[in-house]
Formats: structure tokens, C-alpha cells, sequence
């Protein structure tokens, strides 16, 4: 059995935001408050990184466009005694979804955790 760390990354829609900024904390704080719901406050948030097609540099996964937000958020959590990255990745897209209903799950990255 090995532990894991599984990134999911997961776009969060929100309606009446002003700016890039509010939209950000308003999706940290709206996935915050539904992963507590479910006890998985371990589960760690950070707003994603897009890449500019003119300059390749990386910015917030944030955007507004008339008032309405998407957000890209990557949700990171510890699978441990895991058979294979499959299983630690069916794991973590299984208690997460109990939280996130829907809202889709894509796989980011799976790595080892060394001990």
C-alpha cells in the first residue's frame, strides 16, 4: 500500500461578482464551506493557474465577464494505503464528489508521498 497526493481541479460557476479578486475568495470560501459540510476541512484549496497564449506567463484562474465568474480551483488531498494512483484517484474524486455534487472532477496530478 502507498500514499498519495491527489490534485483535482474543478471550475466553480458564481453570478454577481465584480472582479477577478472577489470572484477568487468567493469560490475558496463557497468549496470551503461544502467540503465542512462533509468533514473534509483536511482538503486543501488554492485558486488554479492558466497560462496567457500572448506571453506564456501564469495568472489566477479567475474570470468575469458580465457579472458572472469561473473560477479554476485545485483541490489537493493525502490518499494513503492506496492500491494504485487509479485507486487513490477514485478515492479522493469519491469523497470529494460527496461534497462537490455536480460539479465535474478532473484529475491534475497523482504523485507519491514519500514517508
Amino acid at each position: 500500500m502507498v500514499n498519495y497526493l491527489v490534485v483535482l481541479e474543478v471550475p466553480i460557476v458564481l453570478k454577481n461578482v465584480g472582479t477577478r479578486d472577489d470572484a477568487a475568495n468567493i469560490a475558496i470560501a463557497q468549496v470551503g464551506k461544502q467540503l465542512k459540510r462533509v468533514n473534509l476541512e483536511y482538503v486543501k484549496i488554492e485558486i488554479g493557474a492558466s497560462r496567457c497564449p500572448n506571453c506564456s506567463g501564469l495568472f489566477n484562474s479567475a474570470f468575469v465577464v458580465g457579472k458572472m465568474g469561473l473560477v479554476g480551483v485545485y483541490l489537493s488531498m493525502k490518499v494513503f494505503n492506496a492500491e494504485t494512483v487509479k485507486h487513490a484517484e477514485n478515492i479522493a474524486k469519491s469523497a470529494i464528489g460527496r461534497a462537490l455534487k455536480d460539479v465535474p472532477l478532473k484529475t491534475f496530478e497523482v504523485r507519491q508521498i514519500k514517508d
